[in-house]
């Protein structure tokens, strides 16, 4: 059994400690991705090393992404991604070519 040893799993849990995670608070077992409720308010959780507990509250996505990335001012995922350029050819994934 090759397990880890337990000062190295002491050491990457405490490593969390303070993390933040917001959460969306939704009726039932509804969807909780935060892309398909981007209006839905959130709980912002911490970790204590233990069990996650209530920090705060957000009233959408994007407030919630404020606090949890205070230092950039804006979310990681709101930057524009830079685009692949694509060569020639038919790859086996590209779309065939629209009909005249």
């Amino acid at each position: 059994m090759d397990d880890e040893p337990l000062a190295e799993w002491a050491e990457r849990r405490d490593a969390r400690i303070g993390q933040l995670r917001a959460v969306p608070l939704v009726n039932g077992d509804g969807p909780r991705a935060s892309h398909l409720n981007p209006d839905a308010p959130r709980a912002i959780q911490r970790w204590n090393g233990h069990l996650w507990e209530a920090y705060g509250f957000a009233a959408n996505l994007a407030e919630a992404r404020l606090i949890l990335f205070p230092h950039t001012g804006t979310a990681p995922d709101s930057a524009p991604a830079a685009t692949p350029k694509l060569g020639p050819g038919a790859g086996r994934h590209r779309k065939p070519p629209t009909p005249r």
